[in-house]
Formats: structure tokens, sequence, C-alpha cells
């Protein structure tokens, strides 16, 4: 896995989601970029039953990525996180006495998969409850993993498709104790995607926006 980018893009004023996922898989297409199929990222939200401390409860955090299918991510709310087997859902299912799913919390973000020379790029339409929220775009450069080394180079790619909505440097690299120069993994991935998702549940449901 390389250095990888992701952020929320603003849908085009007068469009809608779908209209403005649409612009961007032309513009990708523009460029020279393959669709290389599809691909899905969700969250399952759960909070503990009881609290035997009187703190107030963490919430986890369980996500899959199409990318790493025989697998998921557990990540409790502000760390620490594990990487288990698909089988972890099943486990889910027999600790609902000590957590319970969050209903109507799930979020998920689907859409297309494109390839343009070292990069990888998802346009995925972020989805809670039937509705669409927004729409997600992962930028991934498989040619390093070093994000201080190449983090130029793809700014200056995502403005040629994203143009005043290239997102800064995630946080999720500039806040690791040794800085930029920490070899990426699959968690800066989904902490990013974590991140997104948490300012969709927040956000007012989106004019028209149902999804069949």
């Amino acid at each position: 896995m390389g250095v990888t980018c992701v952020c929320q893009v603003p849908v085009a004023e007068g469009k809608s989601v779908q209209q403005t996922v649409e612009q961007l898989h032309k513009k990708l297409e523009q460029l020279g970029a393959m669709k290389q199929g599809s691909f899905f990222v969700d969250c399952e939200t759960y909070h503990a039953t009881s609290n035997a401390s009187g703190q107030p409860s963490k919430l986890l955090y369980v996500m899959h990525n199409s990318e790493t299918p025989l697998s998921c991510l557990a990540l409790f709310e502000g760390g620490p996180f594990l990487t288990a087997d698909a089988n972890f859902d099943v486990l889910m299912v027999k600790l609902k006495s000590h957590f319970q799913n969050a209903k109507g919390h799930k979020v998920e973000s689907r859409g297309a998969r494109y390839r343009y020379c070292d990069f990888l790029v998802k346009v995925g339409t972020v989805t809670m409850s039937s509705s669409a929220r927004g729409i997600s775009v992962e930028v991934e450069y498989c040619a390093c993993v070093v994000p201080g080394d190449c983090w130029n180079l793809m700014k200056e790619f995502m403005q040629s498709f994203l143009g005043s909505s290239v997102p800064e440097l995630p946080a999720v690299f500039s806040s690791k104790p040794e800085g930029l120069f920490v070899p990426t993994d699959c968690m800066d991935t989904m902490s990013q995607y974590l991140e997104l998702f948490s300012k969709v549940r927040k956000q007012q449901v989106l004019p028209g926006s149902s999804v069949r």
C-alpha cells in the first residue's frame, strides 16, 4: 500500500451528488485514467452497554475495505486499534451483552476505482440510512510509502481533477511522532475514512439524496 489521501469533495453548485460524481469520472477519463472495477469502505458503530468506572464509554468502530476482503479493522475512539479476520463481525454479535450496534449509524462509501500510471483513484458516494451524504475521493500513490517524499506530486495530480478542492496534508501523517517520513500503512487510510464518516454523520441530509 502506498501513500493515500482521503478527502470529502463538495457537491458542485446546482448539481446532485450523482451528477458531481459523474463529472469527476469524466475528468479522470479525460486525463487518461482507466476504470478498474469498483470499491467500498464501510463503518459500523458500537457502544458499550455498561461502564463500571462511570466514565463516558468509548465508541468502537468496525470497518471493512474491499481492498482487504479477508480482514477488518476495529478502532476504539481515540485508540487503540486492531486488525482482525472477517469473522470479527460474528464475534461482535456474540459480544452483544457488552457492545450494542448503534442502529442507523452505519456509513459507507461505494463507487468506481480508476488507475492512472502510479495513481489509484476511488470516487465514492457516501451514504447513511440509504441517503447520499456526500462524495469521497481516495488517491493512492502506489510508488511510494513515505508521505514527505511524494506529497507535492500527489497534490499536483489531485489539482488536475479536483481543482480548488484539493485537501491539505492529512493530519494522520503529521501527527506521528517521527513526522512525515514514517512509512504509511492501511491504518492511516482507514483513520482518514473514519474522520470523513464522522463529519458525514453530523451533516444534514441533502435534498433529493435518496439512494435506490
